[in-house]
C-alpha cells in the first residue's frame, strides 16, 4: 500500500520503471494534500477566542473534510489496483481473431475501470474545493496562504486526473461511453478550475 510508504518511499518509487504509482496516484496524493492544509488551517482556528463565532461552522467543515482526506488518500492505491489489469491486457496476444476480439473485449473493460478511479479523484477534488471558501472566509487569518496552497493541490489533482481519463477514453470502443466520460470530466475541470483560480487570486489580492 502506497499510502502507508515514507515521502521519500513514494518519491523512489514513482520515478522508477514500475507502472504504479504514476500520475493518477500522484493526483490523489496533490488531492490529499489539499484537504489536509485546509484541516490545518481548521486546526489551528479551533479554540481561538477571536473566532467563537465560527467554531461550530469550523468543525462542521472539519468533518466533512476528515472524510474526504481519507476517501482521496485510499484512491492513491486504488488508482494502482485499477491500472494493473489494464496494463496486462496490453500485453495480451492478439495474431489471431479470436485473440483480438478475446483483447478487445479484456481491454474495454479494464479501461473503464481504470476511469473511474481518476474520475473519483476529480469529484472528491471539486468537492474539497466547494468547502474550501468557507476556510478562506471564517479559518484563522495568518494562515490564510494555507488555504490558498490548497487550492493549487485541488487544482492540480482535478487537472492531473482528467489527463487519466482521457488517455484511456481516446481508445475506448464504445464511444457513446467514451463520450459520457469525457463530459463529465470537461465540466469537473471547467468548474474546478474556475473555483480553484477564483479562491486563489482572492486570497492573494488580500496577501499582495
Amino acid at each position: 500500500m502506497f499510502r502507508n510508504k515514507s515521502i521519500e518511499e513514494f518519491i523512489e518509487v514513482l520515478s522508477s520503471k514500475e507502472p504504479v504509482p504514476g500520475g493518477g496516484g500522484a493526483s490523489a496524493l496533490a488531492g490529499t494534500m489539499g484537504t489536509a492544509l485546509a484541516r490545518m488551517v481548521g486546526n489551528l482556528t479551533l479554540g481561538k477566542k477571536k473566532y467563537i463565532d465560527v467554531q461550530e461552522d469550523i468543525s462542521v467543515l472539519q468533518q466533512k473534510t476528515l472524510i474526504l482526506t481519507g476517501e482521496l488518500m485510499d484512491l492513491i492505491d486504488k488508482d494502482a489496483e485499477v491500472f494493473l489489469p489494464l496494463s496486462k491486457a496490453y500485453s495480451l496476444p492478439g495474431a489471431t481473431l479470436e485473440e483480438r476480439e478475446y483483447k478487445d473485449r479484456v481491454m474495454e473493460e479494464a479501461l473503464n475501470i481504470a476511469c473511474s478511479v481518476p474520475v473519483m479523484i476529480m469529484e472528491k477534488s471539486y468537492q474539497m474545493l466547494l468547502l474550501l471558501g468557507e476556510y478562506a472566509d471564517k479559518g484563522l487569518k495568518i494562515a490564510i496562504s494555507d488555504v490558498a496552497v490548497s487550492s493549487v493541490m485541488l487544482r492540480a489533482a482535478i487537472s492531473g486526473a482528467s489527463v487519466n481519463v482521457y488517455i484511456n477514453t481516446k481508445i475506448m470502443k464504445d464511444r457513446n461511453k467514451a463520450e459520457g466520460l469525457n463530459s463529465h470530466c470537461d465540466d469537473l475541470m471547467q468548474k474546478g478550475m474556475d473555483l480553484a483560480d477564483k479562491i486563489f487570486e482572492r486570497i492573494e489580492k488580500k496577501l499582495r
